[in-house]
């Protein structure tokens, strides 16, 4: 039985619930399974239809395990019949029921690469009361060290912490130091996604506003804090568009009779700093809560980036550009505050926070993570500082119940080194996540990236567990983590963590993804 991941578990029934303690996602082996289903007639493909690699997952339990979790189908973002859109975008299906070809046809600047054709896989598991292949039982912990030890203990990954969770029982495997504190990197985001979808929901969104001072005839842009707002001309399927909100304000204006306004713009939503600690750095604009894509100035949607030095006066700018197009005449924008007296003309908002969490943590979006980090502070009634953001995402943290011990949370993004998070940490929030008691936080999974196709992980794994690993990666000099989920040999569900503070990058993220991917490959019992 296959069963799509419905983003963001919004259609999740109590069936559901019921179903397997593990999953078997084959992402870089389906091709055989593909073959296996042309040949079975079995429906995980219809003939005539584009193969959809990213979808095939699968569940399976003994009869002697708890049911602990759900169906967790860690590949994501999904659309609405359950494909995970990164990878259906990026797959380009072949005409033999031999499989598909998951490679991409250009690199980012636009240039030609070979494609990849996936190795064959085993046929996936059935559901629950089928008759294929169960789940054997969890690896052993000291079968496991006999593997995990030599690849962690390497200079390349200097001190080290590391932990392993069985996803099904929450029991740990394996650990070396796992409540050691060292700095995260960006697998902070999996602490800021977490606690953005506990306070929030995943389907909560981020509002930009027109509003009308009548007495004064002015129109105050208000920021909501939604970094993706944007100008672009074709921006991304469900994104809020500051032209749709100029077109609209336009045409609420002129049911007033007011073609000539006082453009202001109010980006009081964040009190407070709004330089990172890193200061001026490509990989994060000005933090403020009105921008437009980001503040970036070419056609990126991720990685490092040139920024515009004031985002909020520049998204005002283009405001003006655009009413200026639907008829109306408006002063140069300047700072205001949208008072108690304004009548809201026009709102745009954003695609739901599930789909958000999923871009940051596919792409390691430090921008959405500030802004997600900010939000949980305002929804919790706290300030919307760095302060009060990480107090607010310790909050949350504390009502999930997660081990806090040691942790300093001094950011969202990951990009303060001042950051510490432990192993046992992240594998406790990754269980949570998979836990059918917190449907809420099921995007901390489907937003991994995926390896060796998605995200910050598309370049790596190219000859280890491609598409089985799905891991957020952390890097800074002299930091490399990687915390995810991977299935092993026997069907298994594991949660992994592993820090370093190695200076040599290239050696120790290949030393990561070795152990990732013997850990895929481990039955270890």
């Amino acid at each position: 039985m296959v069963v799509p991941e419905l983003r963001p578990w919004r259609g999740a029934r109590p069936h559901v619930e019921r179903i397997a303690d593990a999953v078997r996602p084959s992402l870089a082996r389906v091709g055989d399974a593909l073959r296996r289903s042309a040949g079975t007639g079995s429906p995980q493909v219809r003939r005539g239809s584009r193969p959809r690699p990213g979808l095939y997952t699968a569940t399976a339990a003994t009869a002697g395990l708890a049911l602990a979790v759900g169906v967790v189908t860690v590949s994501g973002p999904w659309d609405s019949s359950g494909q995970r859109t990164a990878e259906r975008d990026r797959a380009v299906a072949l005409e033999a029921a031999r499989g598909a070809d998951h490679g991409s046809t250009r690199g980012r600047a636009g240039t030609p690469r070979e494609t990849r054709t996936p190795p064959s896989a085993p046929s996936v598991l059935t559901g629950l009361g089928g008759t294929a292949t169960t789940v054997r039982s969890a690896p052993r912990g000291k079968t496991l060290a006999a593997v995990l030890d030599p690849l962690l203990k390497t200079p390349a990954l200097g001190r080290h912490s590391a932990s392993v969770v069985d996803v099904a029982t929450g029991r740990r495997l394996y650990g070396t130091a796992p409540g050691t504190p060292l700095t995260p990197a960006s697998t902070i985001k999996i602490v800021t996604a977490a606690a953005a979808l506990s306070a929030l929901g995943p389907d909560h969104r981020l509002t930009t506003r027109a509003t009308y001072e009548p007495d004064t005839k002015e129109v105050v842009l208000v920021g909501g804090g939604d970094p993706t707002l944007t100008a672009r001309k074709k921006p991304a399927p469900g994104t809020a568009r500051l032209s749709d909100l100029a077109e609209r304000t336009a045409a609420a204006l002129a049911k007033r009779g007011v073609r000539k306004v006082t453009l202001s713009y109010d980006e009081t939503l964040y009190p407070g700093d709004r330089r990172h600690p890193i200061g001026e750095n490509t990989n994060i604009a000005e933090i403020t809560p009105l921008m437009t894509d980001e503040a970036r100035t070419d056609d990126s949607g991720s990685g490092a980036a040139p920024r515009v030095p004031d985002p909020a006066a520049d998204a005002a700018r283009t405001f003006g550009e655009l009413l200026r197009k639907y008829g109306v005449q408006t002063s140069p924008p300047g700072p205001s505050k949208s008072s108690s007296r304004a009548v809201t003309l026009a709102s745009v908002s954003s695609p739901p926070l599930s789909a958000l969490v999923e871009r940051m943590l596919t792409n390691s979006d430090n921008d959405i993570a500030e802004a997600l980090a900010r939000h949980t502070a305002i929804a919790t009634g706290k300030r919307a500082d760095f302060a009060g953001a990480s107090a607010a995402v310790r909050a949350q943290l504390q009502r999930l119940k997660v081990p806090l011990k040691g942790a300093v949370l001094r950011d969202g993004s990951g990009l303060d080194r001042r950051d510490r998070l432990t192993a046992d940490l992240l594998t406790s929030l990754l269980v949570k996540a998979a836990d059918p008691a917190h449907p809420e936080l099921r995007p901390v999974l489907t937003g991994l990236p995926v390896a060796g196709f998605t995200g910050t992980l598309s370049g790596r794994y190219a000859d280890g567990a491609g598409g089985v690993v799905r891991a957020k990666t952390g890097t800074l000099t002299g930091v490399n983590t990687l915390a995810g989920t991977v299935v092993d040999r026997d069907g298994r569900l594991l949660a992994f963590a592993f820090l370093g503070t190695g200076a040599d990058r290239g050696a120790a993220q290949n030393a990561l993804d070795k152990a990732a991917t013997a850990l895929a490959g481990c039955g270890c019992r």
